[in-house]
């Protein structure tokens, strides 16, 4: 098992463009992980020589892409926004085989949960725009990770296949698969009023990456909250971004089941939200987990961020420390 991190607490900042793709794999190259999760939202330039750049930032803190995060709307009821969406795809799995090379993986959602569109037809859209990008991943020999979503930043509504029950329709309907898989969120399962646990029970034998991330409830709150009035599921503010390991999800039970199938994927730590604080505990928590449940090897993760120091003229750590 392999080791990332999402730049969740700076995706304002980079949409905003104060803060560079560039810079952020400045900013995560402190930490012992071995690659980034990078977000389409970085590629608002998509010129080879742009993405040569990060590539080369990559490459100067010896660091892999292995993950390509894109929220598709393949829902929308209106249909040269599906097509634009896929063609963006399209572009983004090019980009993601580029700096990733084969296996890199690239998300896919269904869509947002647009009032207009039945289930039936979104389960429709959804599932014949990603079977129709199979062939691009078989050629390009790359992954495509359908999430079990809550909502992108951008969206006016949830995802489509949020609950449970859709989302396993749509994995059926798509079908199996070399190039797709699951990319399992456990926080997100939570959202949709699920045990992260169980959840993944479900979906066990096709998880291709992981999304690693905990909440934890304001006081005074129940998880009941998370459902509305209306019985959708919807996202609470009373259900709070946190370090990895203090928060609702089982990741004694989660990483157990994980290792039992024998999963040498990646996990990708999506926290920062309160800052890189945070983020350095929730990589830890996971540097742990990797030791105790899937034999990994800290020596291997402390020689790579060695590395990186020296390559960067900066002390060894192990030398400071005396």
């Amino acid at each position: 098992m392999r080791i990332s991190v999402f730049p969740k607490g700076q995706l304002d900042a980079i949409s905003t463009r104060q803060l560079t793709a560039c810079e952020w794999i400045e900013m995560a190259s402190e930490l012992p992980i071995e690659g980034l999760e990078l977000w389409s939202g970085m590629f608002y330039d998509t010129s080879a020589s742009y993405v040569e750049r990060i590539g080369g930032a990559l490459a100067d803190h010896d660091l892999e892409m292995p993950m390509l995060c894109v929220s598709t709307d393949f829902t929308n009821p209106d249909s040269d926004v599906r097509k634009a969406q896929f063609d963006e795809e399209v572009e983004l799995m090019r980009i993601a085989h580029t700096l990733g090379g084969p296996g890199v993986s690239v998300r896919v959602l269904s869509g947002q949960a647009h009032p207009s569109v039945t289930r039936p037809q979104g389960l429709a859209w959804a599932a014949q725009n990603i079977r129709d990008l199979l062939p691009l991943a078989a050629e390009l020999d790359i992954t495509l990770a359908l999430e079990n979503h809550y909502k992108d930043g951008a969206w006016a509504y949830p995802e489509f296949a949020q609950r449970v029950d859709v989302y396993m329709d749509l994995l059926e309907m798509v079908g199996d698969d070399p190039h797709f898989g699951v990319q399992y969120d456990p926080s997100n399962a939570i959202v949709a009023g699920a045990d992260s646990a169980e959840f993944l029970e479900l979906v066990l034998d096709r998880v291709v990456t992981m999304q690693a991330s905990d909440r934890q409830l304001a006081p005074g709150t129940t998880l009941d909250e998370l459902r509305q009035s209306d019985g959708t599921i919807g996202y609470s503010p009373n259900l709070q971004h946190g370090v990895i390991g203090c928060g609702l999800n089982d990741y004694p039970r989660i990483f157990t089941a994980l290792a039992g199938v024998g999963y040498d994927g990646w996990i990708s730590i999506e926290d920062g939200v309160n800052g890189m604080a945070d983020l350095r505990q929730s990589v830890d928590f996971i540097c742990d987990a990797r030791e105790r449940y899937f034999g990994g090897s800290t020596a291997v993760r402390v020689a790579t961020l060695e590395r990186r120091r020296a390559a960067a003229g900066l002390p060894s750590r192990a030398k400071a420390a005396h």
